[in-house]
């Protein structure tokens, strides 16, 4: 099982993780809410997971152009 950090804006893989037992305490994700769980956790039919995150370059992005947090896809 892998665990797959992702771009949700440029699709850029950050990270991967391979693992055989996940603590979700230890990565974090017992302090997300049930909505933000929702929306970047995904699981994969083979038993990885899908994180979706923000990589160094986007987060640097949207800090120059604050303006962009209001589109869905500042990335072309």
């Amino acid at each position: 099982m892998s665990i797959i950090y992702n771009c949700r804006h440029c699709g850029h893989t950050i990270g991967k993780l391979e693992q055989k037992v996940i603590d979700a305490s230890s990565l974090g994700f017992d302090q997300l809410s049930k909505s933000e769980k929702e929306e970047m956790i995904h699981y994969d039919s083979n038993g990885d997971i899908q994180i979706n995150t923000i990589c160094e370059n986007c987060e640097q992005a949207l800090g120059q152009h604050p303006n962009y947090h209001e589109l869905d896809f500042f990335i072309q």
